[in-house]
């Protein structure tokens, strides 16, 4: 039965939700989008981050500053992970994004089974003070502190790494990689260097994501496989390569999927990514910001 109540609570959660979406997917938005890597092996990256974030909280850390603290770390295997993606299929010809497909499968598949191995496939909680509290805005809208977290840090995120990309020399840089290889050979700067730099930047994104998702709630080694939807959804769904479209495109599928949570049931949210995914492909393949 409809509720206006129901509805202005599925359209707050949604927002925040939207925004959390937003900052998981930012990471896959730089790599794919603007680099044209073939990168389906980030929600494995992401959910390795939660589980790096839940180890480090075993000592006491609170997620987001473990999630801060592993971006370096994550940092490098990216730059690694992507050297090896060049050397292997990018410097070899045109086809790399089809081979490069199988070989993040590949690094995916390896992720969640060195994941099953070290910590088995129970399930995963961090504590916190902001966890398992709430606020009380009214009688029925009663929102949980570590949305609000979450919804924090995402934003703070995805405006950080938009500023970056718009405002630094290297950012710019990373936008030029994207539109034209040659004419930033020309200017001075290394396509390879950027692009590593840049792949880099993705994967240490993903860290901070991932102490967002454990923080949102439980993990599991098997999350990657239901955010690959997700995340593609919105880099599609904004454009490729739109950071400002990204945030956009995650607070419609946040909207969109609570919506279809409260009045439809569980049932049939996780169909919500993939819908938007087919409909963007077929009306507008660009998507909302792409040129």
């Amino acid at each position: 039965m409809f509720s206006w109540d129901l509805l202005i609570g599925a359209l707050v959660f949604g927002l925040l939700l939207g925004c959390f979406y937003a900052a998981v997917s930012i990471g896959l938005s730089l790599s794919f989008g603007l680099l044209d890597v073939p990168h389906i092996a980030h929600p494995s990256f992401l959910v390795a981050g939660a589980y790096a974030t839940w180890w480090l909280a075993g000592f006491g850390w609170d997620p987001i500053l473990a999630g801060l603290f592993l971006a370096p770390v994550f940092f490098v295997l990216g730059v690694v992970m992507y050297r090896l993606y060049y050397a292997m299929f990018e410097k070899h010809g045109s086809d790399a994004g089809l081979r490069g497909l199988a070989f993040f499968f590949g690094v995916a598949f390896i992720i969640e089974v060195c994941l099953i191995l070290v910590f088995g496939v129970d399930q995963r909680l961090v504590e916190a003070v902001y966890i398992g509290k709430s606020i009380d805005f009214t009688d029925d809208l009663r929102i949980p502190m570590r949305l609000l977290v979450a919804f924090a840090a995402a934003l703070l995120l995805t405006i950080g790494l938009t500023l970056y990309l718009g405002k630094t020399y290297m950012g710019r840089a990373i936008k030029a990689v994207a539109q034209d290889q040659i004419a930033l050979s020309l200017m001075g700067a290394d396509p390879v260097k950027v692009k590593q730099w840049a792949f880099g930047i993705a994967t240490a994104v993903t860290a901070i994501a991932g102490a967002l998702l454990i923080i949102i709630g439980p993990v599991d080694p098997q999350l990657g496989r239901i955010y690959i939807g997700r995340t593609f959804c919105v880099v599609v769904l904004a454009g490729l390569g739109s950071m400002s479209g990204t945030l956009v495109a995650g607070l419609i599928l946040g909207v969109a999927e609570t919506i279809v949570l409260t009045f439809f049931g569980a049932s049939w949210a996780p169909a919500v990514a993939f819908g938007l995914l087919l409909v963007m492909l077929g009306v507008r393949p660009q998507g909302l910001f792409g040129r």
